[in-house]
């Protein structure tokens, strides 16, 4: 199935200026989306019925597409009521005309088949050129449909955005039940959307702050016994079986991956101090990072490996450093009114996002490597924790607004807009979004 170029193509320029766009391609500028903030239009997209033999299969398949399109806040769907076909054939071409007068820019004619595998073709279809943007088929196990309806979602994104797609991607977190003063903590892991949870431990163990490897194969996690001890723990989510890297200093926590799995990098408290380890899986002893008296804590690395980005306050209040992934001096990024924490870079390397707490309200922000470009996306009660997902262009946190009500994960582009509740079963925190599995 070839690809050709629309002749008058819809781009979502995500982050992009209209005119370094102009200068780029004056093909594509002819008509563009450019997504600067609140100064937006979603795009109108039709998305019919998948051909199947299972008509009601067909359909599910469809729905889950035109969710996670719309949800991503840069497509709205045209009603399916006034559709000229109510189920997209990939091997026939669209009646342009006809898709036109339903006010639609695009639209997806799809199949979904079970035999043995789930098989799926998809044809991206601009309706005023009349031109195909994307074709692609693929396939999945039987028991990972929704997998075809998410590979299907992140086709049709990258072929009107030019940015990789995040949809065929899985969260973990921390499931929460229970009362507050006597919470259960359980690791779990679920689709981007909030589907498939699935729990990987019991709720014996108080679990914290689990990051995803970069294979997006195993979960680094922290497990809190009491109020005064931690260990730091990797579970393989292929047969659950989980090992201890171990116990330093009093407490051991904030775990995270390297950019290529093979190191570890964590904090350790040793009396009034804390400092950040790093370690390799394949085996010796942690290799100590910072030194000094503050409380160095939630390291995270640039894409590259090169860098860590931490929070520290060694400065008197808690704000955002950068410093080599060796050690060594460390620049500080953060000058904003108020403290900083958890700052965790993103996927491109372009932003470092973080949450700010000032005048009793809490931030999810984003800012350039260098602290430039300060923007605050979205502020409550309380929000913390931000991750990226894989295409750096979206970020999931989670909100806690006291009393008896427990966290609830949220989640927001990077211009601040769309903000949206993640459906879980129950309470939820910690978020960490995993790799793309396509």
């Amino acid at each position: 199935m070839q690809n050709t170029s629309m002749t008058r193509r819809t781009a979502l320029m995500l982050g992009l200026s209209g005119a370094a766009m102009v200068a780029a391609s004056p093909v594509l500028a002819q008509l563009q989306i450019t997504v600067t903030g609140g100064n937006f239009t979603p795009m109108p997209i039709a998305i019919p019925n998948f051909a199947s033999a299972d008509a009601a299969f067909g359909a599910e398949v469809a729905q889950v597409v035109r969710n996670n399109l719309t949800n991503s806040g840069l497509f709205r769907l045209v009603d399916p009521a006034g559709y000229p076909a109510q189920v997209g054939d990939p091997n026939q071409t669209p009646d342009f005309p006809a898709w036109r007068s339903t006010g639609a820019d695009a639209v997806i004619m799809a199949d979904a088949n079970r035999s043995g595998q789930i098989q799926s073709s998809l044809r991206l279809w601009d309706t005023t050129a009349g031109a195909q943007v994307t074709g692609k088929s693929y396939g999945t196990d039987a028991s990972s449909w929704r997998r075809i309806a998410h590979i299907a979602s992140d086709a049709v994104y990258t072929g009107l955005t030019g940015e990789t797609g995040y949809f065929d991607s899985r969260v973990v977190f921390v499931a929460e039940s229970g009362p507050r003063a006597n919470r259960v903590r359980r690791l779990a892991i679920m689709d981007q959307d909030g589907a498939n949870i699935r729990y990987l431990s019991d709720g014996a163990q108080q679990i914290l702050t689990p990051r995803m490897s970069p294979d997006g194969q195993s979960v680094a996690y922290m497990v809190l016994d009491g109020s005064t001890s931690s260990g730091i723990f990797i579970v393989n989510m292929a047969s659950g079986q989980s090992q201890s890297i171990g116990r330093f200093g009093q407490m051991s926590f904030a775990p995270r991956f390297s950019p290529d799995g093979r190191r570890l990098v964590f904090s350790v408290t040793n009396g009034a101090v804390t400092n950040i380890y790093a370690m390799d899986l394949a085996g010796g002893q942690p290799q100590q990072l910072t030194t000094g008296s503050a409380i160095d804590t939630s390291p995270s690395y640039s894409p590259d490996g090169q860098r860590l980005t931490f929070e520290s306050d060694r400065g008197g209040r808690p704000q955002i450093y950068v410093m080599s992934a060796a050690g060594g001096g460390a620049e500080r990024i953060s000058y904003g009114d108020g403290s900083y924490s958890t700052p965790v870079w993103s996927p491109k390397g372009d932003l470092i996002a973080f949450t700010r707490q000032s005048g009793g309200q809490f931030s999810i922000g984003i800012m350039g490597p260098d602290g430039s470009g300060e923007r605050i996306l979205a502020t409550s009660y309380h929000a913390e924790g931000p991750t990226w997902a894989p295409n750096g262009r979206v970020l999931m946190y989670f909100r806690d607004p006291g009393g008896n009500d427990g966290a609830q994960l949220y989640s927001i582009d990077i211009w601040g807009r769309n903000e949206r509740r993640i459906p879980t079963e129950g309470f939820a925190s910690d978020p960490a979004w995993g790799p793309l599995l396509s």
